[in-house]
């Protein structure tokens, strides 16, 4: 019978390289599939909460209380991750009341607050003034809607074209005066000035998200309820 040949150990040595090889590709290679799928479910998660933040800005928006209800008043504001608004709330066999609403962008969330709401226009200003000065109040807590928000962008659809000048306020006639818009070309060739602007009719929010590429841009119609 003839001797039974084993491996040498150069064969074993470089045998064994291999296998370490593979077994390193092969763990990179998982290691990408699971870090591709947990920036996947992120993604998708934000998606979704950002869908639910734009359905409560849609009812907002919706039911937003424009000069033909409250007059000579600021029902509008937005500047850098923020965005106030007055809309009107309903209540089941009673009156409609006005609501004071407000969105910003604070530690990377995006966080909305209500006030009561009331009749009273006094009130209103009084409330629209603690709202816009981020003014902290027990009966108008801040809820959370989404987290890993890095900046929000708001512009307004107005004198057809989109405005997006910084702290923009509508329905305050003194206050549009002093904010110096830059003129805007109507379809004549002709400078709009700030006093002719119309009141906008829709506003365009996007929203700057962690791991998101592109930000999240959603527009709505103001009014209509």
């Amino acid at each position: 019978m003839k001797p039974q040949r084993g491996f040498t150990l150069v064969e074993l040595l470089v045998a064994i390289s291999i296998l370490a090889i593979v077994a390193v590709l092969g763990w990179r290679g998982l290691d990408g599939i699971v870090r591709g799928r947990i920036i996947l479910t992120e993604q998708m998660e934000a998606t979704r909460g950002m869908q639910l933040a734009f359905a409560q800005m849609q009812s907002d928006f919706a039911h937003i209380a424009g000069a033909d209800v409250i007059g000579r008043r600021p029902y509008l504001q937005w500047d850098a991750d923020r965005l106030t608004l007055v809309r009107k709330v309903y209540v089941e066999n009673e009156s409609s009341r006005l609501q004071v609403v407000s969105y910003r962008v604070v530690g990377g969330q995006l966080l909305r607050r209500e006030t009561p709401g009331t009749r009273d226009l006094v009130q209103l200003e009084q409330l629209w003034e603690a709202m816009a000065g981020d003014a902290p109040a027990q009966n108008a807590p801040p809820v959370a809607l989404q987290g890993g928000v890095l900046a929000m962008q708001v512009q307004a659809w107005q004198s057809n074209a989109w405005r997006n000048d910084p702290a923009r306020i509508v329905g305050d006639p003194l206050l549009a005066q002093q904010q110096a818009l830059p003129p805007l070309a109507t379809p004549a060739g002709q400078p709009a000035l700030p006093g002719n602007l119309s009141e906008p009719t829709g506003v365009q929010v996007a929203l700057s998200v962690r791991n998101v590429p592109a930000p999240l841009m959603k527009a709505f119609l103001l009014g209509g309820t």
